[in-house]
């Protein structure tokens, strides 16, 4: 049998282009497959929950038309499936008045994307988040928090519902042509599939040159560092806090978050990650560490940046830097009150000129899409991308 479709990547976005496809035609033949043994296991199942609303991105951007509509989507899809999910808003915080006209461009931003958001004084702030400390902040009260990994197993479940084929623990290790169809080689055997979509996150540049594609970007793996709060300190923090972003970075800082199950994230720091899949420091690869100091886009980016680089490696390497970094916004925090939380991998494509890309990146060609880059507010607006997904597949 051949497929009509077949999905490589088994995290949110892989999930909810399924959703979407057999959604739209349900007679469709779709199989999603994934190397690891549960769904969601890298990024999706690493995310800090957080529901965003699309106040940073700029005015136009992809990321910007699919989050404000994808964050009320994912809001009723928790609804309707039982997962749990709060609408508790944000604060992003300026803790100094040189930070208050990238604050006032947040704003902007926010309001031109249809983001309903408001300023607050140093009273307004006090009132909402009594322990935070700022000069100004912007109140986002459609920001929430939900458990993406829970988003992912309901999605699973619903695609076994309407007969999909999934199959876990299926690595895809080579791509042949054969006609009109593609041969998709795995470690069980292959598929034969008209269509393919790349949702493989963090190998998703992998996956493109299996398929025969040179991609435009690569895939530089960061890894973010959490600490959580204990019992003792996790009231100190009633919902969401984060800082006014750097703009050259496309990361938010160490931001404070109250999880959907009431416990305080600290983080996440920035550092890149030694392997693909490099959630501690220890997990080496040597092959991508010669891919590092071989990528010409690479070497430029290290050169551009390393200084913050170095600050973010010493962040994690020394618990009181962490500290200083969150307490900025939180000085009452204090070292006892953190215990280190799993790091999540951050997939982040850079060009070959050393640009870190700040938006989602799409390509395709006769028989492929591939999702090059997903970023952040891509869990938000998953349903929704994985609509847009659905909509190329059937343009062709």
């Amino acid at each position: 049998m051949t497929n009509d479709v077949t999905i490589i990547g088994g995290g949110i976005i892989g999930l909810a282009t399924a959703h979407a496809l057999s959604e739209q035609r349900p007679d469709r033949r779709i199989t999603v497959l994934d190397k690891e043994r549960h769904w969601g296991a890298h990024q999706t199942g690493h995310n800090s929950g957080v529901i965003h609303s699309g106040l940073y991105y700029p005015p136009g951007s992809a990321k910007a038309r699919f989050a404000r509509a994808g964050g009320e989507a994912m809001y009723r899809f928790c609804t309707d499936h039982g997962i749990p999910v709060r609408r508790t808003g944000k604060v992003v915080v300026a803790t100094s008045n040189d930070q208050l006209p990238r604050l006032a461009e947040l704003h902007r931003r926010g309001t031109a994307n249809g983001v309903q958001v408001s300023e607050l004084d140093l009273i307004g702030l006090r009132e909402r988040e009594p322990n935070v400390r700022g000069v100004r902040a912007l109140l986002v009260p459609d920001a929430g928090i939900t458990d993406f990994a829970a988003v992912s197993e309901k999605l699973a479940e619903l695609l076994a519902e309407r007969g999909v084929e999934l199959r876990p623990a299926t690595e895809l290790v080579g791509v042949r042509r054969d006609g009109s169809e593609l041969v998709l080689i795995t470690d069980r055997g292959e598929i034969r599939s008209r269509q393919a979509v790349n949702c493989a996150g963090l190998h998703s540049d992998a996956v493109a040159e299996l398929a025969g594609t040179t991609p435009p970007a690569r895939i530089l793996p960061f890894r973010g560092e959490y600490y959580e709060s204990t019992s003792f300190a996790r009231d100190l923090v009633n919902a969401l806090v984060y800082p006014v972003p750097d703009p050259a970075f496309p990361f938010l800082g160490v931001h404070l978050t109250r999880m959907v199950d009431g416990s305080l994230h600290v983080g996440p720091n920035a550092v890149p990650a030694l392997s693909r899949e490099g959630y501690r420091w220890g997990a080496i690869s040597p092959a991508h560490l010669r891919r590092l100091v071989t990528d010409p886009g690479l070497r430029v980016l290290a050169k551009k940046y390393w200084r913050t680089g170095a600050a973010e490696i010493a962040r994690s390497a020394l618990k009181p830097l962490f500290l200083q970094a969150a307490r900025t916004l939180l000085p009452d925090l204090r070292g006892h009150d953190l215990l280190r939380s799993e790091a999540g991998v951050r997939a982040q494509a850079v060009t070959p000129d050393g640009t870190l890309v700040d938006d989602f990146l799409v390509v395709e060609d006769q028989h492929w899409v591939h999702v090059l880059n997903a970023p952040s507010p891509a869990a938000t607006a998953s349903l929704l991308i994985g609509k847009d997904i659905a909509t190329r597949l059937d343009s062709r």
